[in-house]
């Protein structure tokens, strides 16, 4: 798998990772490496003809490809191309289809958010006090213009690359887990709180 993060700007692409199984798939193949449409399917109880479809839309688009080193026969084995993707939504703004797009991957993106963050608060009591002291769960509001927010971005982004990598080349040590690491930056509405 690319280390690289893929800039979307094709509506059609973006189109084409709106949808709740297909994020799913494209996720779960990021996460835990190649799998057959017959193993996703047990994982997201759905049939095997749905998750072969839907990830032949995603290869189509270049999210996924087949694994050849792996698979006997007519076993086709996927995995992921990148290990990210981005867009900038004001790339989609006259495509109206490629704005509802890009807007339900950003709903899908805050919902999957909360819901690792809920996730975590109901299982931290059981986790090991290293992990709970490590763990992030802070907000902060600055002032800023887009400019600035876009380099803040930016930096961001530099910082995440560089602890990803040092975080594969010591994969195998102990304690070491996936971490999931969910950021945003917004304006706040004038009569914000």
């Amino acid at each position: 798998m690319n280390d690289d993060v893929r800039r979307l700007s094709d509506p059609r692409e973006l189109r084409a990772l709106a949808h709740p199984l297909r994020t799913s798939l494209l996720a779960a193949l990021r996460r835990h490496g190649p799998a057959t449409a017959t193993h996703l399917a047990q994982r997201f109880d759905e049939t095997t003809g749905a998750t072969s479809y839907h990830l032949r839309q995603l290869a189509r688009h270049g999210f996924v490809e087949e694994d050849p080193g792996r698979g006997r026969g007519r076993e086709r084995w996927w995995r992921a191309v990148h290990r990210g993707s981005a867009w900038d939504t004001a790339d989609f703004e006259a495509d109206g289809e490629g704005r509802e797009a890009a807007e339900w991957l950003q709903r899908h993106q805050a919902q999957l958010i909360a819901r690792r963050h809920e996730e975590w608060i109901a299982r931290q009591s059981e986790v090991d006090t290293a992990w709970r002291r490590a763990a992030i769960s802070s907000d902060y509001q600055l002032r800023l213009t887009p400019d600035a927010l876009a380099a803040l971005a930016r930096e961001l982004d530099e910082v995440i690359r560089r602890h990803r990598a040092a975080g594969d080349a010591a994969a195998d040590a102990p304690g070491a887990a996936d971490v999931f690491l969910g950021l945003i930056g917004v304006p706040l509405p004038p009569d914000a709180p």
